[in-house]
């Protein structure tokens, strides 16, 4: 990561203050950053190859207003053979790079029923049913202690700026719980049951592997849903992924409005 930090480093003189993972359907927002320097992952070292539908891989260092960020458009998931090691990776560069705070988004199948198809919704806190976890191995003393406290992975602070933010322009942001489940097939109705009775509100299959990396080094995390559909069992449809990329281009032009009134107050 010091390696990748020096390699962005030399392609850009943007010092951000903060950092972005872009999920499925959420991609355009890189494309309204002012004064853009754009680094395709496969030339930074120690960061995987993007494959997933709808995820451009690519580094994209710009500017909201005067605000420096770094966006990561398109984001690294176990169900592409990769470590969780590999997963979190990116959010290893961000710190490296000397981001302290992290906004995580995603598309989410929607679990609590109050949500509606196209909700944003503000993660509180995840349940990690991934079986993997980025911190597995020797530890870094360097970069956080061997076992990192998980009371506040998701910044009760960042949340409530959002929540401000989001009233200001008008926008209903819910809150809930997010479950991580491996993929790539999407859940059966019986493990959606499963998930209801133990708390999720919301089910995917990303977010928390890099959650845990930023915790573990004392970044700040807000995590974004975009529900995108509800889960499977839920609406009577089978789930298709063209669908979670329709709804997330459908509800862009929100989720950019918020992110650009949100991010100068986060930096």
């Amino acid at each position: 990561m010091t390696q990748a930090a020096a390699l962005v480093h030399s392609r850009s003189a943007l010092r951000p203050a903060i950092g972005v993972v872009l999920g499925s359907g959420l991609g355009t927002f890189a494309d309204s950053l002012n004064s853009a320097t754009r680094i395709p992952y496969a030339e930074i070292p120690g960061l995987p190859v993007s494959t997933a539908i709808g995820h451009k891989g690519e580094l994209v260092l710009g500017k909201i207003g005067d605000t420096p960020v770094a966006v990561m458009s398109g984001r690294f998931h176990l169900y592409e053979g990769y470590s969780a090691q590999q997963v979190a990776s990116g959010i290893r560069l961000f710190r490296a790079l000397g981001i302290r705070r992290v906004v995580l988004t995603n598309a989410a199948g929607g679990i609590n029923l109050e949500y509606a198809t196209g909700a944003l919704v503000l993660i509180s806190d995840h349940i990690n049913l991934q079986c993997a976890n980025p911190l597995t191995g020797a530890n870094d003393d360097r970069l956080g202690p061997r076992f990192p406290d998980m009371t506040e992975v998701y910044s009760s602070t960042l949340r409530i700026a959002a929540r401000q933010t989001a009233n200001e322009l008008g926008i209903v942001l819910c809150e809930g719980v997010y479950a991580a489940l491996p993929g790539p097939s999407y859940e059966t109705p019986a493990e959606i049951r499963f998930l209801r009775i133990i708390g999720a509100d919301l089910v995917g299959m990303s977010t928390a592997t890099e959650a845990i990396a930023a915790n573990h080094m004392g970044m700040e995390v807000l995590g974004i849903s975009c529900v995108t559909n509800l889960a499977a069992g839920l609406s009577g449809k089978k789930l298709e992924h063209a669908e979670v990329l329709e709804i997330g281009l459908r509800v862009s032009g929100m989720f950019q409005e918020l992110l650009t009134a949100l991010l100068p107050r986060l930096a």
